[in-house]
């Protein structure tokens, strides 16, 4: 059996490592043709990993430009703990305040556990001026480097 067969995560665990992970890295690309890469604080919506950034953000203009991103959630810090999902897909760019306010809060519920009152006013106010991203799979890459069982 291919090593990458034995440490591929299948659909479920795919998901539930998604929907755990806290920071993933968005990566598009730039005008020259080189990876943007970026951290990102995200959720996970039907599939398709949404977060938020400014309109006029570089990677904004880089999506408007080529649409083709890929999006990384990984976790380990020793050979036999690395676990991690690539997704390359496609990028959308929707305007749309309440949405992202919605978003804006998911994450915020996401990252801090809670969702203090008077937030809300702060996080429609960043909306204005945010847009939402939206990366539907097109691939999938995984690896679970504990299935290995200390074969390295």
């Amino acid at each position: 059996m291919k090593r990458r067969n034995l440490i591929s995560l299948g659909p479920q665990e795919c998901r539930e490592f998604l929907e755990q992970s806290r920071t993933a890295v968005l990566s598009t690309i730039d005008r020259r043709g080189y990876p943007h890469a970026v951290a990102m604080w995200y959720v996970m919506d039907n599939g398709a990993a949404v977060m938020t950034t400014y309109a006029k953000s570089q990677k904004a203009m880089n999506i408007r430009r080529n649409a083709k991103v890929a999006f990384l959630a990984e976790s380990g810090t020793t050979y036999d703990t690395l676990k991690g999902v690539l997704v390359r897909g496609r990028a959308d760019l929707i305007s749309d305040v309440d949405g992202c306010v919605q978003v804006l809060k998911r994450i915020h519920r996401k990252m801090t556990g809670a969702f203090p009152e008077g937030v809300e006013e702060a996080l429609r106010a960043q909306a204005q001026k945010r847009v939402i991203i939206k990366v539907t799979p097109e691939r999938i890459s995984s690896w679970d480097h504990s299935k290995l069982g200390g074969m390295y």
